[in-house]
């Protein structure tokens, strides 16, 4: 069965770092292309950062220069570093895949206090 999960979220302060993870079931490959998004109250989820197949990176503005999107294969894993943490980052992130079916990790909350 095609499962996302991730982990990795928590409580920091503003300035701290985190590393998310997205661990995916063998019937995805993270190599074919993934996306982070987060979804704070009352707000639409966005997309946060993507990794394509070629290893292409992109980023929303609010996170460039903070956040790191990457992948390991062998681990069928991707990750977001984020550093500089900053309260409007508080939010539920969720990996998505980018490629054939869509699916979505069940979120990790991330609350950073000022």
């Amino acid at each position: 069965q095609a499962q996302l999960v991730e982990s990795g979220g928590g409580l920091v302060q503003a300035g701290g770092s985190l590393r998310l993870s997205c661990a995916a079931s063998r019937s995805i490959s993270v190599n074919n292309g993934m996306g982070w998004y987060r979804q704070a109250p009352g707000k639409q989820r966005e997309l946060v950062a993507s990794i394509g197949l070629d290893g292409t990176t992109n980023y929303v503005d609010s996170v460039k220069g903070r956040f790191t999107i990457s992948r390991d294969n062998a681990k069928n894993t991707v990750y977001l570093q984020m550093n500089s943490l900053k309260p409007e980052d508080t939010a539920v992130y969720y990996c998505r895949t980018h490629y054939g079916l869509t699916w979505w990790g069940q979120g990790t909350q991330v609350t950073v206090s000022s």
